[in-house]
């Protein structure tokens, strides 16, 4: 048995001095401070935050058939440096898409023995699966996610409302989730016909490599918008006003209508626009089953502050204004917003193409930098390491179905654990980053808290420099 403890862990009953104890990978007990009687070795985090490790429900890892845009190696890497202890796994960007059980299975066999963290997987509801939606579950998956807007690769297409009201029911008789991205494409403007949509979601184009990727990049399969010039600047607000709040919202509303229809829990990913939480708010104390997250970089950035040019800012739905960015913060105050989680995205460097924000593609990888940025933003606001908990760890731990094993500090769960020192500041150095891309918009950014050590199930994966090898993470 061994014992982790500090002055200041993150407890359901708030914040205290405490003694984990672990045994075979399990929480077993918790303790006071000094009681370690009868253990072989005991970790003293003096007064470091020891929070549970988070759980990150919103990652694109894109392993087979695309790792040269990220693999489960370099996302797990990033992850454990980033204190993120378990993550789940978008069905879209491998290849093949994880919309069948043979799906899955080859995500499962890239993933064997790659892992610094535990992962596990979404399926995908995609136009005519809803055969293998039952399989999946059997296999595993711990939900489902759409697109309601063109996702940007070929294998894993749009849905509409007929084809939800097929899958809807089968996934209310399994019990699990279904994840939507919710933009309405009609109100969408300014691209091409028939065009696919750079979703910025962690949809890289359709190719398996990127050698070729600068011609591709003016091909109207990228969803290019229509009139923009093959070289030269677009500003963002160009950008910004393809993808307006409007789309969302209609969006978010027909999402609570069939949720309520069909009582299946219905998660909006990535919400950008506070005019939603409106809605949403409405809708669950009505007793709807509708729930939202948002993300790290709506939560930092702000539309009005990013420079014509950097496109390492862009992603779908887009950063808005300053004023949305608070609201947003409010609809977590509220409890409306129930969770933060990255929307982890690279991409190569070539896709960004700078200065050109209608021809980039969109996507921000944070896994890294998410407990920082958060609690950047959080502190100041007067949040404290208890919400970054309920956010961050068990709430994502509930959405995927986890809570038997993560998202808390509690006896029976697994020693999922990140020790972090809540006012350490530091500048985001790219090159520093784990991921398999470094381009990032915090580049240059001060943020606070930083990760010391991660534990999963009691042993060390990240010790503050590294992350710890072989990789000990599971498949769920």
């Amino acid at each position: 048995m061994i014992v982790v403890r500090s002055t200041r862990v993150v407890l359901r009953e708030g914040v205290q001095p405490a003694s984990i104890h672990i045994d075979d990978g399990r929480i077993i007990r918790i303790l006071a401070h000094g009681e370690t009687a009868d253990v072989r070795q005991v970790i003293d985090l003096g007064n470091l935050v020891v929070s549970p490790g988070i759980v990150d429900t919103h990652v694109h890892i894109n392993e087979p058939g695309r790792t040269e845009w990220e693999g489960f190696d370099t996302a797990t890497s990033a992850a454990a440096a980033g204190g993120v202890t378990t993550l789940v796994d978008m069905p879209l960007n491998s290849i093949p898409a994880t919309t069948n059980v043979a799906g899955l299975e080859a995500k499962q066999a890239a993933a064997s023995r790659a892992c610094h963290v535990d992962v596990a997987f979404w399926g995908g509801v995609v136009p005519g699966n809803s055969t293998d939606l039952e399989a999946l579950v059997d296999a595993g998956v711990c939900g489902f996610k759409c697109f309601l807007a063109p996702s940007g690769v070929e294998e894993f297409k749009k849905v509409d409302e007929n084809d939800l009201r097929q899958a809807l029911p089968i996934l209310a008789r399994r019990n699990v989730p279904l994840l939507v991205h919710a933009e309405t494409p009609a109100l969408l403007r300014g691209f091409k016909a028939g065009a696919n949509f750079i979703t910025g979601d962690g949809a890289p184009p359709p190719s398996r490599t990127y050698a070729d990727a600068s011609p591709r990049i003016s091909s109207p399969r990228l969803g290019m918008a229509a009139g923009a010039p093959q070289q030269g600047h677009q500003p963002y607000e160009a950008y910004l006003a393809t993808r307006p709040p409007e789309s969302e919202i209609d969006a978010i509303r027909m999402m609570i209508r069939l949720a309520e229809e069909f009582a299946v829990l219905t998660h909006i990913v990535h919400v950008s626009t506070a005019a939603a939480v409106e809605d949403l708010a409405r809708a669950q104390s009505d007793g709807v089953p509708v729930t939202a997250e948002t993300c790290p970089h709506y939560l930092t950035f702000a539309a009005e502050d990013i420079q014509e040019g950097a496109t390492e800012f862009k992603c779908a739905p887009p950063i808005r204004e300053g004023a949305n960015r608070d609201q947003l913060w409010e609809g977590l105050r509220q409890g409306v917003i129930g969770m933060i989680v990255t929307d982890h995205s690279p991409s190569p460097p070539v896709l960004k193409v700078p200065g050109d924000f209608m021809r980039a593609w969109g996507g921000i990888a944070s896994l890294e930098l998410s407990l920082a940025a958060v609690w950047t933003g959080a502190s100041a606001r007067g949040f404290g390491p208890t919400d970054l908990a309920r956010w961050m760890s068990m709430a994502p731990a509930a959405l995927a179905g986890l809570t038997d094993r993560k998202g808390a500090i509690a006896p029976g769960r697994d020693a999922d654990l990140v020790a972090w020192d809540p006012d350490a500041e530091f500048v985001v150095d790219p090159c520093n980053l784990k991921q398999r891309h470094k381009q990032t918009p915090y580049a240059g950014r001060r943020l606070r808290g930083m990760v010391r050590r991660t534990f999963l199930r009691g042993t060390l994966v990240w010790d503050g420099e590294r992350a710890q090898s072989p990789p000990s993470g599971r498949l769920l």
